[in-house]
């Protein structure tokens, strides 16, 4: 069963003491047996956990990686995956802290339970399906503010890069605070779910729907042979940016060949050379449009 629709709108529970606590480990149900993960090394770099105040004043646990040396940094916040914030993306954080950024991934899903450990995708999407449109949009102003707040960032230079689920969030977010400068969107889904599909019941804008509020850059990066995301939506939100005379200067680069997650270096569907050359055009959009 494929899973890269994003979130629903079920009521949300709080997990325990050890939310700053992020499972040791790749998203059981999505790791490859013959994946080869890459291992980004902490020297010189800070890793911690902390906590920022998320919709509703809820401490939202986040894990934070940047570089060790003093001065302050252009931020990127990174927005995990349904499986959230397992090794992967905490890797993820720790490779654009190498690059010299500082990097943040908010626990979006950390009121209703830890997906990373699970292989019931059933599940999994009920963890998900908790965390809501408005509440994702207030935890992400509320990962910026805490940034904002710290004395190793650069306020005018924040960043947002997600995969799959989180691809969905960066436009939004791109679409809604002035706070950020450009993103990064990988895979994520572009218009609303089919009539009766998994996040369709919930009343939401979508990527395509907001195209017209699109004032800061976002690169789209996506894959050819997307069972979820297919080409059709990718040409909706392309039309879409551009009867809005597409004022962000936003791009969507489709990769020929590979499938869904094909960055994500624990998967089956993990593809090396466009995982590469994705990167590089990540990096290159921030440091383009003045996030550095």
């Amino acid at each position: 069963m494929r899973l890269d629709t994003p979130e629903g709108n079920f009521p949300p529970t709080r997990r325990g003491v050890a939310a700053s606590l992020f499972f040791a480990g790749y998203a059981t149900a999505a790791l490859s047996s013959c994946a080869s993960p890459v291992t980004t090394p902490s020297d010189e770099l800070i890793t911690e956990d902390v906590h920022v105040t998320g919709a509703g004043g809820y401490q939202l646990p986040a894990y934070l990686a940047r570089p060790a040396a003093r001065g302050r940094r252009g931020t990127i916040i990174v927005v995990n995956e349904i499986f959230g914030i397992h090794d992967y993306i905490k890797d993820v954080c720790r490779r654009f802290a190498r690059e010299g950024y500082a990097a943040l991934a908010p626990d979006y899903f950390d009121r209703a339970g830890d997906p990373a450990p699970m292989t019931d995708f059933a599940q999994i999407r009920a963890i998900v399906a908790t965390a809501g449109h408005e509440q994702v949009m207030g935890d992400t102003q509320g990962a910026i503010d805490w940034l904002k707040a710290q004395s190793f960032v650069k306020r005018d230079a924040i960043g947002i890069t997600g995969f799959c689920w989180g691809g969905t969030v960066v436009w939004m977010a791109a679409a809604l605070s002035s706070d950020i400068k450009a993103g990064v969107a990988w895979y994520g889904r572009l218009v609303r779910p089919a009539a009766g599909s998994w996040g369709s019941d919930e009343e939401r804008p979508w990527p395509a729907d907001v195209a017209g509020l699109l004032h800061k850059p976002v690169l789209g990066l996506y894959a050819e042979n997307d069972n979820g995301i297919p080409l059709a939506s990718v040409e909706t939100m392309r039309a879409a940016l551009q009867a809005a005379d597409n004022p962000s200067r936003s791009e969507i680069i489709v990769y020929p060949g590979v499938q869904h997650g094909f960055h994500a270096d624990y998967r089956q569907s993990y593809n090396a050379e466009a995982a590469a050359e994705g990167w590089a055009r990540c990096l290159a959009w921030f440091r383009t449009h003045g996030v550095t």
